[in-house]
């Protein structure tokens, strides 16, 4: 008996110090569609300081917060929510540690040891929890229905024929009469 896993819906954010580069950037999300995530919803945007103090809320108070709101409302963010079996632990692997130092020693093939500078400029944000994932993923989407998308969509998205739109940045799954027309 075959047992399949749903994909699990997580939230990636490549911060500014990707995003300004705009060949980081696709190196960056090269890295993620060669680990077989994939992208459900992407945008680009800039937000302001209050928009992302109000994302990092939880951190107030820390002595990093003014810091890390101050650096994510300082340039474009490009967002995305992503999908993968045990999405949510795959999305933190790949990243690697928080600490760029860190990630380069324990992780050196992640994200943050690829393409990190600094602890705060280490290249991207990732849920750490099924809460903060749907928490986030409200905040940046918030048209897009997270529980439709798992009762309508989930099971289309992980056994149907996805291709990836580069300029959106997103995949698209291709239905079979789709395919056929197309043939």
């Amino acid at each position: 008996m075959c047992i399949t896993r749903k994909l699990q819906l997580t939230l990636a954010i490549l911060k500014p110090d990707v995003c300004k580069i705009p060949v980081k950037l696709e190196a960056v999300r090269q890295v993620i569609l060669e680990n077989d995530f994939i992208f459900v919803k992407s945008k680009m945007g800039t937000y302001s300081r209050e928009q992302m103090e109000k994302f990092y809320a939880e951190h107030q108070g820390k002595f990093f917060f003014e810091r890390l709101a101050s650096f994510m409302s300082s340039g474009p963010l490009s967002v995305h929510i992503l999908a993968k079996e045990n999405g949510i632990k795959e999305w933190r692997a790949l990243l690697g540690p928080t600490q760029v130092f860190r990630a380069i020693h324990d992780a050196p093939n992640s994200i943050r040891a690829r393409f990190g500078l600094t602890d705060t400029r280490n290249a991207g944000h990732g849920s750490d929890s099924e809460e903060s994932a749907r928490r986030e993923i409200g905040f940046f989407f918030p048209e897009f229905d997270q529980d439709m998308w798992y009762l309508d969509e989930e099971q289309r998205w992980r056994r149907g024929k996805l291709i990836f739109d580069l300029e959106r940045c997103e995949h698209v799954v291709v239905d079979e009469q789709e395919q056929q027309r197309s043939t």
